[in-house]
């Protein structure tokens, strides 16, 4: 089965489409896609970023076993390369859905990226760039070149050039660097519709806020991160080069606070548990105790949840007496008189108020459903948290798998996502 574009239009010809599209790149819809494509069958993965791999390729290493990501997502995308069956939009953000099983219909929004497929990679672009902006991929804790890969593993290997150069002396610069002609300033954002017979949801998650947290004072501190900025500050691509520091001086961060439950199981924000966040905090504890041999760790927690086999992960690291679990949910987090950030509330066991100062606090904030705001209509719901639900049944041409789905692990959405494309091809296969 071949594709045809036509007016903007992706479509596959005659009226039951056994084309299975897949709304997200990372690690999930990765893996939906793949199986999908590898039983035979013709999928397009839509992705909003530049590159695939979602939030998974921001992680610094996995638990339990403390792996790179890289390693799992490059087995993905030679997978992908060997694949004729996949086709990958990226910057396409889909916007809404609608139709039924064997003929949806796909609106999503093209984002220019300025850049074709006749890019090398070479960075002559971004060596001539001299516009900086604040870098995505580290969640704006660090500048990058306004030309510039997306991150060293990036799927498609492309660069992509922000939108603030167009029409500056940067612009100009940027297209008489290219030795390939694959800089275009002409491209456009426009709307594009993609037919499908079946759609899976791998559209993942986003931190939730933490500067709706009022008395937590995100915002009053480079100091006070989340969990997922953390990942970046030990990651060796990441801000510090993988140093675990104080982002306001530089300093070594070799008292770290790990708050449980930023804006979880609470229901003036989520109140709902997102699975991985004991987890994770155990992790970031484990970085911190790696780097530095005189460290101190505080995780303030209510329960620490460690799921499944992941039960041994906590008991190898709480024997460790550089880290101490300190059952409370904190009252107030602020800045001391000295420029730190400091802790305070009511210990649940033995009643006592604390008041202590940190270099560094971290605060676990939950998972949010990227599909908060799509439309989305047809065969499919959200739950009241925003979570894709699929109704099954025969008529069910919508499924959903990883994050999009509910809180899960690395683990639980690769497993949701082959989950995913069987259902996927049933429905495509039913006449």
């Amino acid at each position: 089965m071949t594709f045809v574009e036509r007016r903007g239009t992706m479509a596959q010809d005659g009226p039951h489409s056994q084309t299975i599209a897949v709304i997200g790149g990372g690690i999930a819809g990765l893996t939906a896609a793949l199986e999908a494509a590898e039983t035979g069958y013709d999928v397009i993965l839509i992705e909003k970023e530049p590159a695939l791999g979602g939030r998974v390729t921001r992680l610094n290493r996995y638990f339990p076993k403390f792996c790179h990501p890289t390693c799992g997502l490059e087995i993905n995308y030679q997978r992908l390369r060997k694949n004729p069956r996949v086709k990958v939009l990226t910057m396409h953000e889909v916007v809404a859905v609608d139709g039924e099983k064997g003929n949806y219909t796909i609106t999503a929004k093209k984002l220019p990226r300025f850049v074709n497929e006749k890019c090398t990679a070479c960075g002559e672009c971004g060596k001539v760039c001299e516009t900086e902006i604040d870098d995505p991929y580290n969640y704006g804790m660090s500048k990058v070149k306004a030309a510039r890969l997306p991150h060293e593993h990036a799927w498609p290997m492309r660069y992509v050039i922000d939108p603030v150069v167009k029409g500056t002396d940067d612009q100009k610069r940027i297209e008489e660097a290219c030795k390939y002609g694959a800089v275009d300033f002409s491209e456009e954002e426009e709307e594009v519709t993609i037919n499908a017979g079946a759609i899976v949801w791998a559209t993942g998650w986003r931190p939730y806020d933490a500067r709706k947290l009022e008395t937590y004072h995100y915002d009053s501190s480079p100091d006070i991160i989340n969990n997922v900025e953390m990942e970046r500050l030990a990651n060796h691509d990441g801000p510090t080069g993988g140093k675990v520091v104080r982002p306001s001086n530089g300093e070594p961060a070799k008292k770290v606070a790990l708050i449980q439950c930023a804006g979880s199981r609470d229901v003036n924000h989520l109140p709902y548990c997102s699975m991985i966040c004991c987890l994770a905090s155990l992790k970031h504890a484990a970085y911190v105790l790696e780097q530095y041999e005189d460290a101190e760790v505080h995780m303030y927690y209510i329960d620490i949840r460690a799921h499944d086999k992941m039960q041994t992960f906590y008991e190898r690291l709480k024997v460790d007496p550089r880290l101490k679990f300190i059952k409370s949910k904190p009252a107030e987090i602020g800045l001391g008189e000295d420029g730190r950030p400091y802790v305070k509330g009511e210990r649940t066991i033995d009643r006592e108020l604390y008041c202590e100062s940190y270099d560094l606090v971290v605060l676990a904030t939950g998972m949010e459903p990227e599909a908060k705001g799509v439309d989305i209509k047809g065969d499919v719901v959200k739950d009241e948290d925003g979570f894709v639900l699929a109704l099954e049944g025969e008529d069910g041409g919508q499924f959903s798998c990883g994050v999009a789905a509910g809180p899960f692990d690395v683990a639980l959405s690769t497993m949701s996502g082959t989950a995913a494309a069987l259902k996927a091809i049933q429905a495509v296969g039913a006449r």
